[in-house]
């Protein structure tokens, strides 16, 4: 697979000493070469908007967990190192390690594209609240065949997983296509090795969609392969992507912004209303048309929405904090952080085709930000 600037900035998140300055110098030479794909990157104009007043920041504040989000994540901390002077680290190690990290006290925030319930927030004295709205998607790589070509169906995509469903050419693959020539060719299903937010919303997408799957895998963040013997893991977003790239005929699943930035070939998909879609913000947002004050913590699974226009993977990503912090100036940092992201980091969102939550949803979350309190009993941190 071509190399791109997100998968250079990943690997040297996952760094965790490393600040994202370093991490911006040596990401320089991806943007070169004639074996280079296009960095992922904003429009300039965007990235340098006009932004709020804001006082100069001395902070380090140190994150870690889900993939999903990290291409957004390594935008807005570059602009706020440039408006704010202050560091945010994140290190892209998948959705359970985060919740795992957090949990532990070992970083300031933990990312996760799988909610955490009530009463799991409640057990672990956590506050849960989102930050975009993004998209998985399902990519290949089969000669002659271009992004959005291919259409698959939710049941044909939990074959391919199943194991049932073994070459491309099979007879319920075909019908779909009916335009394409797909090869007489073994698939090779690409998943993640390490405990994934992303594999959560490929896996509680296809339950929902296969009573087999189901009943015989299940909806998880690390599951059972049933294609493990034949298929290739890869970890983080990235690893899938590069897996994906390198190996003929293969199936992967990724979030959209590593697929269209590495110039990979995703498939369209049936959703619940029985439309065939692309993905693109549009559709993530029509599947993101939920009512967000209606479960504690954000706990909302936006797959498989019955819009017409709704990606059937369509996912909010999470940040989790504590509400009695140990570094209350660390928490209070890392909350200026995201408050900052949706006050000016909008525009950033939309140039990786990334949904930006809307005004109302954003201020629910400043709302839920109160339960964060300092030794006095008092919010640490009050956004505006």
């Amino acid at each position: 697979m071509k190399a791109n600037k997100f998968i250079i900035s990943a690997l040297c998140l996952s760094l965790g000493a490393m600040t994202l300055a370093g991490c911006q110098d040596k990401a320089a030479p991806a943007k070169e070469g004639a074996e280079q794909a296009p960095a992922a990157a904003a429009p300039q104009e965007n990235a340098t908007a006009p932004a709020a007043a804001i006082d100069k920041v001395a902070m380090n504040v140190t994150g870690a967990g889900a993939s999903f989000p990290q291409p957004i994540y390594v935008q807005w901390a570059q602009g706020f190192l440039e408006k704010a002077g202050g560091q945010v680290n994140y290190q892209s190690i998948g959705s359970s390690g985060g919740v795992k990290q957090i949990v532990a006290k070992t970083v300031d925030f933990g990312a996760t594209d799988s909610p955490m319930s009530a009463e799991e927030l409640d057990k672990e004295g956590l506050v849960q609240f989102p930050t975009v709205i993004g998209g998985v998607v399902p990519i290949v790589n089969i000669e002659g065949v271009e992004a959005g070509a291919l259409k698959l169906t939710g049941d044909v995509l939990a074959q391919i997983y199943l194991g049932d469903i073994t070459k491309w050419n099979d007879p319920k693959i075909a019908e779909l296509n009916p335009d394409l020539t797909l090869p007489d060719e073994n698939i090779v299903t690409v998943f993640r090795s390490d405990g994934s937010g992303t594999s959560f919303i490929f896996t509680n997408y296809l339950s929902q969609v296969s009573t087999k799957w189901k009943d015989t895998v299940g909806a998880d963040k690390t599951v059972k392969w049933p294609t493990a013997q034949t298929g290739t893991a890869g970890k983080g977003n990235e690893g899938v992507a590069t897996y994906v790239g390198r190996v003929k005929n293969s199936i992967g699943y990724v979030e959209y912004a590593y697929a269209k930035q590495n110039n990979m070939a995703h498939t369209q998909l049936q959703n619940a209303a029985g439309q065939f879609v692309q993905p693109s913000q549009e559709t993530f947002a029509a599947a993101a048309d939920v009512d967000w004050s209606s479960t504690k913590g954000f706990n909302l699974v936006l797959t498989n929405q019955p819009s017409d226009n709704a990606w059937p993977l369509a996912s909010a990503t999470f940040i989790l904090v504590h509400k009695n912090p140990a570094n209350l100036d660390n928490t209070k940092a890392a909350l200026t952080f995201f408050d900052w992201a949706f006050k000016e980091g909008d525009d950033m969102a939309k140039g990786l085709d990334y949904v930006p939550l809307p005004a109302n949803v954003k201020d629910l979350v400043r709302k839920e930000w109160e339960q964060v309190v300092g030794q006095d009993g008092k919010p640490l941190y009050v956004g505006n």
